[in-house]
């Protein structure tokens, strides 16, 4: 393979920055891509950490399908307990994002099966730059190596404006996707599933979400659309102690706190949508944040299908519908004193199904909640042929070309059920007619 010294790419990247033009680049696991290449098609890098050091806001990375084995040599950086493997650090700018993505219809798989550094939580990917774009990528067999209490990320999120797209987050020991800090970060059409941390605590994953969403002071505008969470060990959305709002909307979530044996696992919710732990009442938000869950589907989770989580306030709960959850909807609130729990207050509960489970709405206070149009206060009775298919299978078919959610049957309203034109109009209906109940709606956010 022909060889080229970094100090030429570095000119060659500058020279296009300074022109305007964007640049290029290819990576391909080795053996076909050396570090030491010069990053075209047929002279790939083999590190997505190479190919950032070439970037420059605009470039466009273009990963090569195969499996990239990683090791614990690859740890790009380590900071007290923290190990991040992958760090994408250089930002973008608007308008002219680095865009990391799978080449032309290629799957790239990185394999974190091998990466165990002793007594650090594994990050898999850290992105803490702004303006990047990351998509179409798997990431597996994400490890733990802390006995205690601890937690390891496949994409760690730090930073803003960025998409990450189509990403497969599976088959390992780690959290999907874990936000954190930063503002107006997109999560579009996302997987995570079968993933169980089995080696810290009591082995019951309870830190394992699909997608974590915790953001900081001034961490707005943050939002969920189009992904998918089951069996992981813990819960498939979680945005406990968040102190900015969060949006989901269009997802969806099944099984989680189940093994894909339906082992018992740790807490098992769809949507967990608030709460604050035992945070003391005096570090609460000043303006506790109203979270947002719409169009989403959970089905089957082992405790709640949508869960306020001891919230000290409400939230926005608006044509979602919840099959043979443990609850289908739990409002469970919480006195400012973050003690003292209550029933939930202060939510919008708008055009909601619930069907299959035998508790369909808990621990709501309905004299301060609003609830129009849902199943469970209209007193609609809802069978089994009021819906195309009961098929829970249709879950996990395979996503449409795009990466846009598979177009399935299940809890679709059947041709005749009372379902339809029977939700209420509200100020965010888009359409001038009555909605119908549920998920599977016409919303503004589904394409």
């Amino acid at each position: 393979m022909h060889t080229a010294s970094p100090l030429l790419v570095v000119v060659f990247s500058l020279l296009l920055a300074a022109r305007g033009m964007a640049a290029t680049w290819f990576v391909a696991p080795e053996p076909a891509g050396s570090d030491q290449a010069i990053g075209t098609l047929e002279q790939p890098f083999a590190s997505l950490q190479r190919a950032q050091e070439a970037a420059s806001a605009g470039d466009i990375i273009n990963i090569r399908g195969g499996t990239y084995v990683m090791t614990e040599q690859m740890i790009a950086s380590r900071k007290r307990i923290f190990a991040r493997v992958i760090a994408l650090t250089k930002s973008g700018s608007r308008g002219k994002p680095i865009t990391y993505q799978a080449y032309n219809g290629e799957r790239p798989v990185f394999d974190f099966s091998a990466v165990k550094p002793a007594g650090q939580r594994v990050s898999a990917f850290y992105v803490s730059g702004s303006w990047i774009k990351l998509k179409g990528i798997e990431v597996v067999g994400v490890q733990v190596t802390i006995k205690g209490h601890t937690q390891s990320i496949c994409i760690e999120s730090q930073g803003s404006h960025n998409v990450f797209e189509q990403l497969a987050l599976h088959d390992g020991q780690a959290i999907g996707i874990y936000h954190v800090d930063g503002s107006d970060n997109l999560f579009l059409n996302c997987d995570a599933w079968n993933n169980w941390d089995h080696t810290s605590g009591d082995g019951l994953g309870g830190n394992v979400d699909g997608f974590g969403c915790h953001p900081t002071r001034g961490s707005t505008g943050n939002v969920f659309r189009g992904c998918r969470a089951w069996f992981n060990s813990d819960d498939g959305y979680d945005c406990l102690g968040a102190y900015e709002p969060v949006v989901f909307e269009n997802c969806r979530a099944a099984y989680n706190g189940f093994s894909p044996k339906f082992k018992s696992l740790a807490d098992g919710n769809g949507f967990k949508a608030g709460g604050y732990g035992a945070m003391p009442p005096e570090h609460l938000p000043k303006r506790i944040p109203r979270h947002i869950v719409r169009y989403c589907l959970a089905v089957g989770n082992k405790q709640s299908g949508f869960y306020a989580n001891h919230h000290p306030g409400g939230g926005d709960w608006i044509h979602n519908t919840a099959f043979r959850n443990g609850s289908n909807y739990n409002m469970l609130g919480r006195l400012a004193d973050n003690r003292t729990d209550v029933d939930g207050f202060g939510h919008r509960l708008i055009n909601n199904v619930s069907y299959g489970s035998s508790r369909d709405l808990i621990r709501v206070d309905f004299s301060n909640c609003e609830l129009l149009g849902n199943t469970f206060t209209t007193g609609l009775k809802l069978r089994s042929r009021d819906f195309l298919s009961l098929e829970a299978d249709e879950f996990i078919l395979p996503r449409q070309k795009g990466g846009s959610l598979p177009d399935m049957r299940f809890l679709k309203p059947s041709a005749k059920s009372p379902l339809l034109d029977a939700g209420v109009v509200f100020e965010s209906s888009s359409s001038a007619g009555k909605p119908d109940l549920g998920a599977f709606a016409s919303s503004p956010g589904r394409p």
